[in-house]
């Protein structure tokens, strides 16, 4: 079609079919253009325009000054799911009898559109539901506009209704709606064509803790949703351009003054034939959390390591190379941080025995830790100390690392071997000590035994002879009251040692106090 505009009257997007007498215009209301008065433009024309818009794919319903609705196309019959021109209703009454409508804003209308293009209203893009009401479960979703047709006088010919099926946009539009307000992830939609945001989702709303009417309709300058973003000038620019934004991290400004740290992507999609920009969210709120406090905590592990009075020395887990050493550390054992930093423990020489050191390693490896094992270790000096070592496996700035403490215990070990030795002196005498006084002598001496040991099987002059000898009695005395000579005495002894697995007198005396002798 190439329409003519009429000059008098000009509609905006109004057609008219051809024919030199007919004019499409908009009504200018009720009383436009006397609708209703004058002669109806002739019968030919009319033929022809019903012949131009009866294969259209847009449903047209044709409604006469009196009510009467005198012409639907195929397309029309279609979207209100009926076959003939009487179903829809032989008027306007009869075709509200018939239909129910309400408009998208859920409000059922004063007046239908039908009514309005019979009383000459102009309108387009108006939205209404249609319902049949003799047959519930048939709906449809229209988009309407009207059209007044007139003729070179400007007088009215035809009163139309154009009617756009978009039900299944509707639906699509719905399930969009749905899955968009149902998704946990904070969302927001913004028009293109002025950076508005026409819908934002409960998660969104819930991230900011704004109101959703505070929301719509402003601008993204406004609400800021790319707040320092990185490369935010960027990302503005394929906003403007309609392109996807890459995920970046940003701060969405909440109502409060606070923020909130996310990761924001845009991706372009069309709602109806409307332009938009999706802009999705990630809260990273958690993560920054958790990395401020294991930040906090990092320091405050740094300050208890480098304070600790105890020697400590922290070490990658995968190949033993120091890391680092707390003062204690450098002033216990006299070796500098630079001569230790960066080598291997093996390295450094601190272990004196190294298959000790090896198994130490074997044991972090299987076992996670290794605690309370006495070793010897080297000073900066050279000089070996006894050293009660512990460690666990730890992970310290994301690595696995071992932490080690080392107790110098070489004054302790030195004070023990001393109190051993003075014992062995006293007890090559024992005679003068109570059975009691020899028992915790014994058990100081030997700390790690456990119960006795099985009897082993003596003769009964090796138990004449153990008895006297925990009596306290001498070899000559021994001799004298078993008449025995002092080599036979000694033998025996010898024999009777051997037996119970000892080599000193002090030893058998304390193993025959442990079996009960002497006998009472």
């Amino acid at each position: 079609m190439n329409p003519k505009v009429n000059p008098k009257n000009p509609p905006v997007g109004s057609r008219r079919p051809p024919g030199p007498e007919v004019e499409l215009t908009g009504a200018r209301g009720a009383g436009g253009h006397g609708l209703g008065r004058g002669p109806i433009a002739r019968d030919a024309n009319r033929s022809e325009l019903r012949q131009l818009v009866a294969g259209l794919s847009e449903g047209v319903i044709l409604v006469e000054p009196d009510q009467r609705i005198s012409w639907a196309n195929d397309a029309a019959l279609a979207m209100h799911g009926v076959a003939a021109l009487s179903d829809l209703g032989a008027t306007v009454d009869a075709y509200r009898a018939r239909f129910s409508l309400r408009y998208r804003n859920n409000r059922a209308p004063d007046r239908y559109p039908i009514e309005r293009v019979m009383e000459g209203e102009t309108f387009r893009d108006v939205v209404v539901e249609v319902r049949h009401a003799d047959r519930p479960g048939i709906d449809f979703v229209h988009s309407l506009r009207s059209l007044v047709v007139t003729d070179a006088g400007g007088r009215p010919t035809f009163l139309a209704l154009i009617i756009k099926d978009i039900s299944a946009q509707f639906e699509a539009e719905e399930r969009f709606d749905s899955a968009f307000n149902a998704n946990p992830a904070p969302a927001v939609i913004v028009r293109l064509s002025d950076l508005r945001l026409v819908r934002v989702n409960a998660g969104f709303l819930e991230i900011t803790g704004y109101a959703r009417d505070k929301l719509l309709g402003r601008s993204v300058y406004e609400v800021d949703l790319l707040a320092g973003a990185h490369g935010r000038e960027r990302a503005l620019e394929h906003l403007s351009a309609g392109e996807p934004i890459p995920h970046r991290e940003a701060l969405l400004c909440r109502p409060d003054g606070g923020d909130r740290a996310v990761i924001v992507a845009g991706q372009p999609i069309e709602m109806g034939e409307l332009a938009c920009m999706l802009f999705t969210f990630a809260d990273l709120e958690p993560r920054r959390k958790a990395e401020t406090a294991l930040r906090q905590s990092e320091e405050r592990f740094a300050k208890a390591f480098r304070l600790t009075p105890v020697p400590t020395v922290l070490t990658r887990a995968s190949d033993h190379v120091v890391t680092g050493v707390n003062e204690a550390f450098v002033r216990v054992f006299g070796r500098a941080e630079k001569d230790t930093l960066g080598r291997t423990v093996a390295e450094t020489g601190l272990w004196v025995d190294a298959a000790a050191r090896e198994r130490f390693e074997a044991t972090l490896t299987n076992e996670g830790s290794a605690l309370g094992v006495e070793t010897c270790v080297r000073d900066g000096g050279g000089t070996a100390l006894d050293c009660l070592v512990s460690a666990e496996r730890v992970v310290i700035n994301g690595e696995d690392a071992v932490l080690a403490v080392l107790q110098d215990i070489t004054e302790r070990k030195r004070s023990e071997r001393e109190l051993y030795s003075a014992i062995e002196t006293v007890m090559t005498d024992a005679s003068w000590f109570s059975r009691g006084l020899v028992e915790k002598l014994s058990v100081l001496r030997n700390p790690g035994d456990g119960a006795r040991a099985a009897m082993p099987d003596l003769t009964a002059r090796e138990r004449q002879v153990l008895d006297l000898i925990c009596r306290g009695q001498s070899d000559k005395a021994i001799g004298q009251a078993l008449v025995l000579s002092g080599s036979t005495v000694r033998n025996h002894a010898a024999a009777l040692y051997r037996k119970i697995g000892v080599n000193r007198r002090t030893q058998a005396v304390v193993w025959g106090r442990d079996h009960g002798f002497p006998a009472t």
